[in-house]
């Protein structure tokens, strides 16, 4: 299958798309482990986009655009996909669109996690990150730790990261609406949006979407 993930900061996206790849045995194509991989194996297009990151300038469609090209067309890639951070504007959806044409392929469905604004500010903002090791994450509502502002596995104190705050949150919500969810419409028109609930338990999610999806493949 030929998926792309789309839906706003804080609905899961990263998790559900790791598990989705697994479940239907396709690679996962993030945009930040594409952005990581070119500028540590220093390629063209990763040493142009270190150049815009490091100018505090944003990296360009047309080079996040290459990368997306490149990672699609490896071998692995060759029976399908899972796209989580691609495409984020129209721009790169039309980019997509016409790669895929020239390659003879089509995608299969386009996955919208949907969460109310009110859930996702709760989920990002309500998250905690220990300051030994930024791997032990915790939430004040839905995963607290034993004691207050201190982390389960080693006794590190927990900070809030900087964008997590929800005034950040919101700045980050609006971008998301301005940008990408006029993709979401542009699928709609295609016929390919799947749209489900991202609420409930990870397990639920997926079986929600992986049903979705092979219903939406096989109409």
């Amino acid at each position: 299958m030929r998926i792309v993930l789309v839906g706003p900061p804080g609905a899961g996206k990263g998790t559900q798309a790791h598990v989705l790849a697994k479940t239907l045995s396709i690679p996962h194509i993030s945009t930040g482990d594409l952005f990581r991989a070119n500028i540590s194996q220093g390629t063209p297009l990763g040493l142009e986009a270190k150049a815009y990151m490091d100018a505090g300038r944003l990296v360009p469609d047309e080079v996040t655009i290459g990368m997306a090209k490149d990672r699609m067309l490896q071998s692995d890639a060759a029976g399908g996909f899972l796209l989580d951070g691609f495409p984020r504007n129209l721009g790169q959806a039309k980019a997509l669109d016409e790669f895929l044409a020239e390659q003879g392929i089509a995608l299969d469905g386009v996955l919208d996690l949907e969460v109310p604004e009110d859930e996702v500010v709760k989920r990002i903002a309500g998250r905690r990150l220990c300051r030994n090791d930024g791997g032990h994450v915790y939430h004040v509502v839905y995963n607290p730790t034993k004691t207050d502002g201190v982390c389960d596995e080693c006794g590190g104190e927990l900070y809030q990261r900087p964008d997590d705050t929800e005034e950040k949150v919101r700045t980050r919500l609006e971008v998301y609406h301005t940008e990408t969810e006029p993709i979401i419409e542009y699928y709609a028109q295609q016929g390919l949006l799947v749209t489900i609930t991202a609420l409930g338990k990870v397990d639920e999610v997926t079986e929600r979407a992986v049903g979705a999806l092979e219903q939406k493949k096989s109409a």
